[in-house]
C-alpha cells in the first residue's frame, strides 16, 4: 500500500471536488452522484488505456537514479496531468479556432458541446502524430537484434534479425504514414495534417534517440555520475513524450463519456496517479524481474495502441475496445511469464538432483 499512498489522497481529493462539482452545476444530490460515478468511470478507463505504460515506464526507470525516479513522480506528473490533458488540449482548440487561451478556457467550462467538437477536429494530427511515436517504441523493441529473450518464440527472433538494418523501425513507419496519406477517403487537407504529424512524430522520436545515443558516447569520457545524470534527462524527456502520446487519444476518448471538461480533468487526474503508483510498485518490487515477459506484452500493446490510433483517423474505436486490447496482451504475457519461470525451476530442481 504504501506505493499508492499518495495515489489514493489524490483519489479522496479528487471526488471530493467531483462532488462538490456536480453539486455546483446541479444544486441536488443526482448530480453529485452523476458526477462521483463520472469521474469513477473516466479513472479506470485511463488506468485501463496505460497499463502497458506503466510497464515500459518501470522498464525505463529501474536504470535511473533515485533523483530522477521522484522527479518523475513529482514534476512529471504535474507535466501529465496539466500540462498534457489539460493546458494541451486548450493549446489545441487556441489555434484551431485562432483564439485566446483564456477565451478557449472560458469556452471549456461553459459551452463544453462546442469546445470538444473543435477538439475532435484535431484528432487526425493528434492520432497520426501519437500512433508515430508508439508504433517506434513498439518497432525499437521489436526489432532489436541484441535481445535474447523472444515472448513469440522463432516468429520474433526472425523479426528481431531485422534490427540489424539501420533505421529499418523509420522506413516502416513512414511507409505507413504515406499508404495512410495515400489511401485514407478523407480531404486533401486532412491528409497533409496526418502526414505533416506523422513525420513531427517521428522526428520527435529520432531527436530523443539521438540524445540516448549522445548521451551514452559521453560514458567513457565522463564520470559515472555526471553520465546517470545525462541518462537521467533523456530518459525523463522519453517518459513524458511516451506518456504525452498515451494521454492525447484518452482525452478525446474521455469526451465521449461526458462534456464536462472539470470532471474529465479530475477522472483523468485520478487515473494518471495510479498509472505513476504502477510505474514505482513494478520498479521497487521488481516486477519486471520476476515476470519476465511482462514488458515483451506491454510493448506489444503499445505496437497495436498505435495501430489502433491510425485506423482511428477514419473511423472511431471504442475505448472499452482498446483498453481490453491491451489488458489481453499483459495478462497473457503475464501467464507466459509464470509458465517460464515454473519451467527453470524445474530444469534447476533436475540439474541440482543430478
Amino acid at each position: 500500500m504504501r506505493d499508492f499512498k499518495y495515489s489514493i489522497l489524490v483519489t479522496i481529493l479528487g471526488l471530493a471536488l467531483a462532488a462538490w462539482w456536480g453539486y455546483h452545476s446541479s444544486g441536488n444530490l443526482a448530480g453529485v452522484w452523476a458526477a462521483l460515478l463520472l469521474a469513477l468511470i473516466l479513472s479506470v478507463m485511463e488506468i485501463s488505456l496505460s497499463f502497458d505504460n506503466a510497464v515500459v515506464n518501470a522498464s525505463i526507470l529501474k536504470d535511473m537514479d533515485e533523483k530522477w525516479r521522484r522527479l518523475f513522480l513529482t514534476v512529471g506528473i504535474l507535466i501529465a496531468v496539466f500540462g498534457v490533458r489539460l493546458i494541451f488540449p486548450l493549446v489545441l482548440v487556441a489555434v484551431a479556432t485562432s483564439q485566446g487561451f483564456f477565451d478557449v478556457a472560458v469556452m471549456a467550462i461553459q459551452r463544453p458541446v462546442e469546445y470538444s467538437e473543435h477538439l475532435m477536429e484535431g484528432h487526425a494530427a493528434i492520432a497520426a502524430f501519437g500512433g508515430t511515436f508508439l508504433f517506434l517504441v513498439f518497432l525499437s523493441f521489436l526489432l532489436n537484434d541484441a535481445k535474447e529473450l523472444h515472448w513469440l518464440g522463432k516468429v520474433e527472433e526472425q523479426l528481431a534479425r531485422l534490427g540489424k538494418l539501420e533505421s529499418i523501425g523509420i522506413v516502416i513507419t513512414l511507409a505507413i504514414l504515406l499508404a495512410l496519406q495515400h489511401y485514407l477517403p478523407v480531404s486533401p487537407e486532412k491528409k497533409m495534417t496526418i502526414l505533416l504529424a506523422g513525420v513531427a512524430g517521428v522526428v520527435l522520436y529520432i531527436l530523443v534517440d539521438s540524445l540516448g545515443s549522445f548521451f551514452g558516447s559521453q560514458a567513457e569520457a565522463e564520470a559515472i555520475g555526471k553520465v546517470a545524470k545525462r541518462n537521467g534527462v533523456m530518459g525523463f524527456l522519453y517518459l513524458e513524450v511516451l506518456d504525452a502520446s498515451f494521454s492525447f487519444d484518452g482525452v478525446i476518448g474521455a469526451f465521449a463519456i461526458t462534456r464536462d471538461v472539470v470532471i474529465i480533468m479530475l477522472g483523468l487526474t485520478i487515473g494518471a496517479m495510479f498509472v505513476r503508483s504502477l510505474t514505482v510498485h513494478f520498479v521497487y518490487r521488481g516486477t519486471l524481474q520476476k515476470y519476465v515477459y511482462l514488458e515483451h506484452g506491454a510493448h506489444y500493446a503499445i505496437g497495436i495502441l498505435g495501430l489502433i490510433m491510425f485506423y482511428s483517423i477514419y473511423e472511431h474505436v471504442p475505448e472499452v475496445f482498446t483498453g481490453l486490447i491491451g489488458v489481453v496482451f499483459i495478462v497473457a504475457s503475464l501467464i507466459s511469464s509464470i509458465i517460464y519461470k515454473r519451467k527453470m525451476m524445474e530444469q534447476d530442481m533436475v540439474g541440482e538432483s543430478v
